[in-house]
């Protein structure tokens, strides 16, 4: 392990299966799989060569980490599907939560420090809580009616709390959403949902999914795809 400069913490690991030189982008730098013969010099050859690449992914990565950090304080302006939420400094001793007439109420202590990290981790807990309920309450029922519409068949729909993909589908047609798939605008939810009910009949991403994906959106998934990329779940 060595300390580049400008790419960060470089790991090496060797695998006897490999049979070219991988690199794997990280937050705090690279992690680098050689095969068994190639040397650390040579590895490190094979990065320089390809340097900007890694930087400008590295960049890249860094702007979507710092997009997925949303902070709640008083200034801030977060609407879900169903709700906004707004936070308030009151004079009171802990965190309190309310959801009424499409509002999700924060309120806080006088002279808390919203920007600490375990502040800021009681909030989104608070956040998520209604966003699973709602979740739950519009989902599944959604998912029917897109699947009723356009032929599909599922087994059951499930609500998790992933922080790494907007939702999946098993191969017994089980579909999995991350309770913040309500932090997206109504037709890009439905996208997603679209997305796993077409994994219901082909569960690659090969031609036959996209040509499935662009006769249920009119031809309009490759738009929408992108769309959806400028949106993170908060970490």
């Amino acid at each position: 392990m060595l300390t580049d400069a400008e790419l960060g913490t470089i790991e090496f690991v060797r695998n006897d299966k490999s049979k070219h030189i991988r690199v794997r982008i990280l937050n705090s730098g690279l992690k680098v799989t050689m095969p068994h013969r190639t040397t650390e010099e040579e590895a490190l050859k094979f990065i320089d060569s390809v340097r900007k690449k890694i930087v400008a992914k590295q960049e890249k990565l860094e702007e979507g980490l710092k997009s997925a950090n949303i902070i709640i304080d008083e200034n801030s302006c977060l609407q879900t599907l169903t709700f906004k939420v707004q936070a308030q400094a009151k004079d009171r001793k802990n965190i309190f939560f309310s959801l009424k007439e499409g509002v999700l109420n924060i309120e806080f202590p006088l002279k808390t420090n919203v920007e600490d990290v375990k502040v800021q981790e009681q909030f989104w807990n608070g956040i998520s809580y209604f966003l699973r309920k709602e979740a739950k309450r519009l989902l599944p029922n959604r998912t029917k009616q897109l699947a009723d519409k356009f032929g599909f068949a599922f087994s059951e729909v499930k609500i998790q709390s992933s922080k790494t993909r907007w939702g999946s589908c098993s191969h017994v047609k089980s579909i999995n959403y991350s309770l913040f798939l309500m932090l997206l605008p109504a037709y890009l939810i439905d996208y997603v949902i679209l997305h796993e009910l077409c994994h219901t009949k082909e569960m690659n991403h090969g031609v036959k999914f996209w040509q499935l994906m662009d006769k249920v959106t009119d031809n309009k998934s490759k738009a929408l795809r992108a769309e959806l990329k400028n949106y993170h779940i908060p970490q």
